[in-house]
């Protein structure tokens, strides 16, 4: 009787190619981000801080994002 293995080693399936290729772009998302989560929290120290809300409500400021949407908006 005939074993029902090959003797020659079997190419790789599709499934073991994706699966691959999903593990290399998340260590790709991973190594490319922490630099930034590194850094984040120097920039977070630098932020300069938002005057505190009035007592009767209405604590909308002009801030710089905002503006940044203004100008994004009007073009």
């Amino acid at each position: 009787m005939q074993d029902s293995q090959p003797k020659q080693p079997v190419p790789g399936s599709r499934r073991r190619f994706f699966a691959g290729a999903a593990t290399v772009g998340a260590v790709a998302a991973v190594v490319t981000t922490l630099p930034q989560i590194a850094s984040s929290p120097v920039a977070a120290e630098a932020a300069p801080t938002l005057p505190p809300a009035p007592d009767n409500g209405g604590g909308y400021s002009l801030s710089e994002h905002v503006k940044r949407y203004y100008k994004s908006t009007s073009a």
